[in-house]
């Protein structure tokens, strides 16, 4: 029997570019990543940007990605860049 491509898990970076700081961003970001069943860590970049890396079930990488696509309310996404990531990650979702 061959393993479901479901229990694979994936880790992966982002980088979010619009107006997504001052805005619950991070806060955001870290609820709907541990509502996913992710862990991970995100924070504000110097140029403005947020940066976010997370591990977890394929699907829910790719659930995660289209709900930063979209950001809570009050923000805007203008961009959103993928990335591999090889950091190193907590045990669960952290703003740093």
């Amino acid at each position: 029997m061959m393993n479901s491509t479901s229990t694979d898990r994936l880790q992966q970076g982002f980088s979010v570019r619009g107006r997504v700081q001052g805005v619950g961003f991070r806060w955001w970001t870290q609820r709907t990543g541990s509502e996913l069943g992710l862990v991970g860590a995100v924070w504000n970049r110097p140029d403005g940007a947020v940066e976010v890396h997370v591990i977890g079930p394929a699907p829910a990488v790719e659930a995660f990605a289209t709900e930063l696509s979209q950001g809570p309310q009050g923000a805007q996404v203008d961009g959103l860049e993928r990335f591999a990531s090889d950091r190193s990650l907590p045990s669960r979702f952290v703003i740093e």
